[in-house]
């Protein structure tokens, strides 16, 4: 053995310590646990027959923090050193086991859970029901499993939605998204829009004194407020450098975190925005063809992108880098969507195909549509009152899956140029249920439009056909779909109860029947003392945008503007009447549609706001007459169930078949 190691050299060390002057220096200098002198007096003198290695080095160790015969008599400062005080403090660290480790996480997590329901309600946390508590963490665990774990659809009053048009003088609107509070819309001359949208009417102005006020209060905004907005520039096509959009934006995706804005176009390109000034920071130029769907990951700055050049591409916004491409699709990848599995699903349009993307497996699950929606059994059978008057031959194939919207991370939603709605599953290769015609057919063409000829043949004259899914939006992990077309509603969908069908709820701000035919529209409310509320909401004019990122507006652009809405309005009130021109509460096609809950967990009801344009937002196939390019804000009340007091003074539990939404 080395003699570093032997009894003669540590004895040696310890010789040197005799020294009464230069010990304390020496000592102070290495360690601040260091002993008095006095106490190391005699203890270097061992037997000479106990020579023990192993307990010299351990002195030696121990030399800065005194010997080893004083190891009970050290202070409390060397086990803080030694990190024997985490026991105290819970360390996460060193001596814990799984099982206690797993204990404290869901000791922690439960005092979170009772401070949210203290909060949210204002009492004690020794009074809080063990229900509401257990609702909690129910839904914390579904939502992690990717289950739906929410009703939301016997929750909310459909039917008492109110609404605000906002425009401005664009082309068509294409897409739309929203990162509570703000909505971003693009369009097809290049605009990316940020909107602030207003808060609900008892949040607007709070009372912040005791003192009953003098005046009413004022009428609460409904028209959101444009806060930026920025522009691309077409002359720049071939400039390499250019960070900005030079062909029209076909889609907008913001993140969660509203960190991030990325709007994708017709030029190939793919523009990430800093959401709060919408100035450009990368483009992407990696797809071949126009960039038509946009999606992230729930949760994370995970983008995925699908384009006409057949791909699926994935990037990460966190690094503003490109990672892979996912190849399957026969035809234009038109839309995508995702949830927060690392997985994504997407639409082939006339590949008639919807595909399950698993990144991390580098697999894709197949489903495969085409039919039109009513099997031989139903074909067979007496036609019901809805279907009665229906053309046999309106009844289309699938021709192109425009559409796609995930529930949870099991099942999804597709919309179709044949007008039907296709639920799907991942235990299944064909849909699970196919709702047809879900916004109706088209009014049959007149004779002489039909044809040249003076006395055209009956058979000439084409079959009504459906109307298209022109958009389709879910609430993730809750029973809830939205659906748009051209017929001008936005109609509310449910799954069943038992995950195979989907049943009809409403339709948004307006009163239908069991089939989908709208009785009335609701009337926009009144609130006591306030004056009547403005339909466009003209009070509260937004302050003057930023563009680009600066604060510059031309007077000259904002004149122009107004003089050209001026002109379309008296347009449209001198159009002759048409078909298309009878639209109903939303009048245009409805391009992309947007949600997002108001409050804590959706307890203040659900915000849906829709783009609206006079076309498609991928091409001219169908142009109404009257239609509207903007936007469309609709405000959902939840089903309130706390107490309220009634006319007689008496206090009860409101009903939610008081206002319950038309089914």
């Amino acid at each position: 053995m080395s003699s570093f190691f032997t009894a003669p050299g540590a004895a040696n060390k310890r010789k040197r310590q005799t020294s009464a002057a230069d010990s304390p220096k020496k000592r102070l200098a290495t360690s601040s646990n260091s002993i008095p002198v006095h106490k190391l007096a005699g203890k270097t003198n061992r037997r000479p027959g106990n020579p023990a290695p192993k307990k010299q080095v351990v002195e030696r160790d121990s030399s800065i923090s005194g010997s080893d015969s004083e190891d009970d008599d050290l202070p409390d400062d060397e086990d803080e050193f030694n990190g024997i005080e985490d026991d105290d403090s819970g360390s996460e660290a060193e001596g814990e086991t799984a099982a206690e480790r797993r204990l404290r996480l869901a000791e922690r997590y439960l005092d979170n859970v009772k401070g949210e329901v203290q909060d949210e309600y204002g009492f004690d946390a020794e009074e809080i029901d063990r229900d509401l508590i257990a609702e909690r963490m129910q839904e914390d665990v579904a939502e992690t499993k990717g289950k739906v774990y929410r009703q939301l659809a016997g929750e909310l009053l459909f039917e008492q939605a109110s609404h605000t048009i906002f425009r401005w003088n664009s082309q068509n609107v294409n897409s739309i998204a929203t990162c509570a509070p703000y909505a971003y819309t693009v369009s097809k001359d290049m605009f990316l829009v940020k909107w602030k949208l207003q808060d609900l009417p008892q949040h607007q102005w709070p009372q912040t004194t005791k003192k009953k006020p003098k005046k009413p209060p004022a009428p609460p905004k409904k028209k959101p407020q444009r806060v930026a907005l920025s522009r691309g520039d077409s002359r720049k096509t071939k400039d390499k450098n250019y960070q900005g959009h030079t062909g029209p934006i076909l889609k907008v995706a913001a993140s969660q975190d509203g960190k991030y804005v990325v709007t994708a176009g017709a030029d190939r390109r793919m523009v990430v925005h800093d959401a709060e000034t919408l100035k450009p920071i990368r483009a992407f130029t990696q797809h071949r063809d126009a960039v038509t769907g946009l999606a992230f990951r729930r949760g994370t700055n995970q983008l995925y992108s699908s384009s006409k050049d057949r791909t699926v591409k994935v990037w990460s916004l966190n690094e503003l880098a490109y990672v892979e491409t996912l190849f399957g699709h026969q035809d234009h990848v038109v839309d995508i969507d995702a949830l927060a599995q690392e997985r994504c699903v997407s639409v082939g349009a006339r590949d008639r195909t919807a595909r399950l993307w698993k990144v991390v497996e580098e697999t894709q699950l197949v489903f495969r549509g085409g039919g039109s929606g009513i099997s031989d059994k139903k074909k067979d059978a007496k036609p019901t009152t809805a279907a009665a008057n229906i053309d046999p031959l309106s009844m289309a194939h699938e021709g192109s899956m425009d559409r796609i919207a995930m529930i949870d991370d099991e099942m999804f939603v597709t919309g179709s140029d044949n007008g039907s709605i296709a639920l799907w599953s991942l235990q299944k290769k064909k849909p699970v249920f196919v709702l047809p015609h879900a916004h109706g057919i088209e009014p049959a063409l007149a004779p002489e439009k039909s044809s040249g000829e003076i006395d055209p043949d009956p058979s000439v004259i084409p079959p009504p056909q459906p109307r298209w899914i022109t958009a389709l939006r879910t609430v993730p992990y809750s029973d809830l779909i939205l659906s748009g077309s051209w017929d001008g509603y936005v109609r509310v969908w449910k799954l069943s109860e038992d995950k195979r069908r989907l049943e009809r709820v409403g339709v948004l701000g307006a009163t239908s029947d069991e089939h989908g035919n709208v009785l009335s529209h609701n009337p926009q409310p009144q609130f006591p003392n306030q004056a009547p509320l403005l339909t466009n909401g003209d009070a509260g004019e937004e302050d003057e945008p930023k563009v680009n990122g600066n604060n510059s507006s031309p007077s000259q652009e904002v004149a122009r503007r107004k003089a050209a809405e001026e002109q379309d309005e008296e347009k449209e009130k001198s159009a002759s009447p048409s078909p298309d021109s009878a639209l109903g509460l939303v009048k245009g096609v409805i391009n992309d549609i947007s949600t997002f809950e108001r409050g804590d967990r959706g307890r203040d009801g659900l915000c849906v706001v829709i783009a609206l344009g006079k076309e498609h937002r991928l091409g001219r196939w169908k142009k109404l007459q009257g239609g509207r390019n903007g936007a469309m804000v609709f405000e959902v009340p939840r089903v309130r169930k706390e107490e309220v007091p009634r006319a007689n003074g008496v206090v009860g539990h409101e009903s939610a078949e008081e206002g319950g939404s038309a089914a």
